[in-house]
């Protein structure tokens, strides 16, 4: 038995119902009626009835389009179907496989303003539903304009064209072994602050688990989508690093003369200390004793010195003491970084076994699962679809506070604004095609929010950074300048566009993912690319980018949005300036732009948007068609600039505490570069 993403996707004319609706209450068809031709069935499309209008429409499940009139096949349009599949064959030509796809029109962008009398227009923002299963809840038709303000545009179609693909193997979710993945979750964040605490006397340096997971999933080749379980090195550079960036003492943002001068006292001692109580050689101890000593006279003896004084005097012990200190700390943050790994290898073993037997206690084969054939041809991109049939989902509890959807499971509650939860429905609508009456919307949103919960951590805005957004207007202009419709980095949660790439194709494939970037391969479309600030996953970014750029003749454009982190610059940074792709380049000051917080589906509106602390580079990488096709010219350059402004209600950033000051070398001015 296979099903995909989340059922089969055997298109058949089944009534399409809102989850407001029963099937009871719409008008039903007799087989004489649903006269859809093979083609159009196959197309996606599907003959449904609006109670509104008391009269038939049809509704294509690829492209999200509804039209009252019988659909006609063949009609191309050069802004929404670049490679023309959908274009009509030639009279007397033989319709072929080969660069045709999946025969679904697409609506340009402009079609809304020609749109006659009889096309139906699906609504920007959807209302909430009066009932999701057996839930009862009093949510009438609300004004949204007035309750929330929208961070999204669903209406915009994918110009995003990949090769047909099977579904994946991944384990359905269910809430059961989320609850359980959430709790060893946290056990291993436990674990890992008790290990910087006992062999090195730190915290754990902020973010740097997050930026683990992240790392780590850009080799792990384990089953798990979350927690990694097969990696090769076993020990994390990025977690490696971290620590010993914080090793002997942390390092802060300093504003006062006295906090600088407590800063290098503090490290001079915790130094010593260090390499005393350490198996150092004798060279090392020699080393560290006399810069240490030299030190502290240097602090008794000179009481005039400046903030800047100490600094210096700080950096200049750093670069003598912190070879010899890392290298008496080595082993020790070895062993951190591989007994978190096991640790994560030995929870994902328990969580695989759990699921498997949830699964076989549901009657639901895994190992008996057929695969399913699919063409080597051209189509639009799609939602991810899994091969494995979903289980029966337990009772969520739904109940609202005020603008907050709270959704309860075994005690444990996730919360959601009232406008994201809304946006979850309408994109679970688009894009699930295994629960058309929304039977197992509730228990999918709660494992959704509560992975992504998991994943930010339990601290005060942690893990927000690393999901942050572009803003609004941003998103809005890279659509009207560039054809941008794609986000290669985002979440159900965070995303603009209804078409995107995120890190859990298990349950973000219900809400409109297409999987990890790093297994996705466009053949042609405009992408937006905003990667989590890890630096291992930005350099494996960009080795994609160049490669699928190298593969593809048809327009393909990346516009990739990247911190300029100079004092060491990012491998990342640096490959794309210096590849053979890049057409133009532009920096965006620290302090002059801002992000979406990634928490923006909880936090408070005047929350939303946060300033950037370093500098944000901007680089188009194009292929010679996308080029063409999708020019960075000075006119549309600025224009895209003109959005490019603070709001005037963000807040101070809060990502890392710590940051050099050559991100802001070129404050007040925007730095642009242009490469023919």
């Amino acid at each position: 038995m296979t099903s995909e993403n989340h059922g089969t996707e055997k298109a058949d004319s089944a009534l399409v119902m809102s989850p407001t609706e029963s099937t009871s209450q719409a008008a039903p068809f007799s087989p004489s009626t649903i006269s859809l031709s093979d083609e159009l069935i196959q197309a996606g499309w599907s003959k449904c009835w609006s109670k509104r209008e008391n009269r038939p429409y049809y509704f294509n499940r690829f492209t999200n389009q509804s039209l009252w009139e019988m659909p006609v096949l063949g009609q191309h349009d050069v802004i929404s179907d670049p490679l023309g599949l959908n274009a009509a064959p030639a009279s007397g030509e033989v319709k072929s496989d080969a660069g045709l796809g999946n025969g679904q029109r697409k609506r340009p962008p402009s079609e809304d303003a020609q749109a006659g009398p009889n096309s139906f227009k699906r609504p920007k923002v959807c209302f909430v539903p009066n009932s999701l299963s057996d839930i009862s809840v009093d949510m009438t038709c609300l004004n949204w304009s007035l309750c929330f303000r929208v961070y999204w545009d669903l209406d915009i179609q994918t110009n995003a064209v990949i090769r047909e693909r099977a579904p994946a193997d991944h384990l359905p979710p269910h809430p059961e072994i989320e609850l359980q993945r959430a709790q060893l979750t946290t056990k291993l964040r436990q674990h890992y602050h008790e290990l910087c605490s006992q062999r090195e006397g730190i915290e754990p340096p902020r973010e740097s688990f997050n930026r683990w997971l992240l790392e780590r999933k850009v080799v792990d080749k384990g089953l798990d989508l979350f927690l990694p379980s097969e990696c090769d090195p076993v020990i994390s550079p990025s977690m490696f690093r971290e620590i010993m960036n914080d090793i002997p003492i942390r390092l802060s943002r300093i504003k006062y003369k006295e906090e600088a001068r407590k800063l290098l006292f503090k490290y001079a001692e915790a130094a010593k200390k260090m390499i005393d109580s350490r198996n150092a050689t004798p060279d090392s101890r020699k080393v560290v004793k006399w810069n240490v000593e030299d030190t502290m006279n240097w602090l008794r003896r000179d009481h005039s010195a400046s903030k800047e004084d100490y600094m210096d005097r700080l950096e200049h012990l750093r670069k003598q003491c912190g070879p010899h200190v890392a290298s008496v700390a080595k082993d020790s943050v070895e062993g951190i970084c591989s007994k978190i790994y096991h640790i994560s290898a030995e929870y994902v073993r328990r969580i695989r076994q759990a699921h498997l037997t949830l699964l076989k206690e549901c009657n639901i084969s895994v190992d008996g699962t057929e695969s399913t054939a699919v063409q080597d041809r051209l189509v639009y991109c799609y939602p991810a679809r899994l091969s494995i049939p979903s289980p029966p989902q337990p009772r969520v509890e739904l109940h609202f506070e005020n603008d907050v959807a709270c959704l309860r499971y075994k005690g444990e509650m996730v919360k959601v604004n009232r406008g994201h939860f809304s946006k979850l429905e309408l994109l679970y609508r688009y894009s699930c095609i295994d629960d058309p009456r929304f039977e197992k919307f509730l228990s999918r949103v709660w494992c959704l929010i509560k992975r992504y919960q998991v994943m930010f951590g339990s601290g005060v805005n942690e893990g927000s950074g690393l999901q942050g957004a572009l803003p609004v207007p941003i998103f809005e202009a890279l659509n009207k300048q560039f054809g941008v419709t794609f986000e290669c980095f985002a979440s159900p949660l965070n995303c603009y566009f209804k078409q995107f790439c995120s890190a859990f194709p298990d349950i973000d494939g219900f809400f409109g993912s297409r999987g990890p970037f790093l297994s996705f391969s466009p053949a042609s479309g405009s992408f937006e690319a905003n990667p989590p600030f890890c630096e291992e996953l930005m350099d494996a970014m960009v080795k994609h980018f160049e490669d699928l750029l190298e593969h593809s003749s048809e327009p393909l454009s990346f516009i990739i949005f990247v911190p300029e982190w100079r004092d060491p610059p990012t491998p990342a940074l640096t490959r794309m300036e210096a590849s053979r792709f890049r057409r133009h380049q532009m920096i965006v000051p620290a302090f002059e732009h801002e992000y979406r917080s990634g928490s923006q589906h909880i936090c408070k509106r005047e929350e939303i948007y946060y300033k950037a602390v370093h500098g944000t580079a901007v680089i188009f990488l194009q292929n010679n068609a996308g080029f063409s096709k999708w020019e960075p010219t000075t006119e549309r350059i600025q224009e895209f600039l003109a959005v490019y402004k603070i709001s005037g209600r963000s807040l101070p950033s809060p990502g890392p505490s710590f940051f050099s000051s050559e991100s802001t070398s070129h404050f007040g001015c925007f730095i642009i570069q242009t490469k023919q």
